[in-house]
């Protein structure tokens, strides 16, 4: 389970924080405020680029943390530029690296308790994963990427999904 989850999400998380750099070298060589695109949306319902990035790495962390058992770290949701946005995942990134594998023994069973939308909702913790944390993640990160790739920064799936 830490083979599955870990590496993962280090990986995808260290991916973002290259595409949060050539986000920033695009708005800084166009003179464009880093806000122009980190509150951007594709429509006015859905949740900003700053709001894409922060849940893709509450998946990250939660999901390893409840898979090792450990309490989930607690961000406090303030960032707005794309250097706040990198320190936000590597800090999630530098969590990750405190989990052992011998943390996660077990976890493909374990039952992982959270809250959905207010109610309250159980899994075991391999269909945790992959069936709920890595969809959840993906679906964020790849938001984040189509709002920076829709606003004209030079992006390709290289950069997604580069290892």
């Amino acid at each position: 389970m830490y083979a599955l989850s870990v590496p993962v999400f280090d990986r995808y998380l260290g991916n973002l924080m290259n595409i949060l750099d050539k986000a920033a070298a695009h708005a800084a060589e166009r003179k464009i405020d880093d806000t122009v695109f980190t509150s951007m949306r594709i429509y006015p319902d859905m949740f900003p680029f700053t709001r894409q990035i922060f849940i893709a790495a509450d998946f990250a962390k939660g999901a390893c943390a409840r898979l090792a058992g450990v309490e989930v770290p607690k961000y406090e949701d303030t960032e707005k530029t794309f250097a706040e946005l990198k320190a936000r995942c590597q800090k999630t990134r530098d969590f990750l690296a405190t989990l052992k594998p011998e943390q996660f023994e077990g976890s493909e069973k374990r039952i992982i308790s959270i809250t959905i939308g207010g109610t309250p909702t159980e899994f075991v913790g391999l269909p945790y994963l992959i069936g709920y944390a890595f969809p959840n993640f993906y679906f964020h990160a790849t938001t984040a990427y189509d709002l920076l790739r829709h606003g004209g920064v030079p992006l390709g799936k290289r950069d997604f999904v580069a290892g």
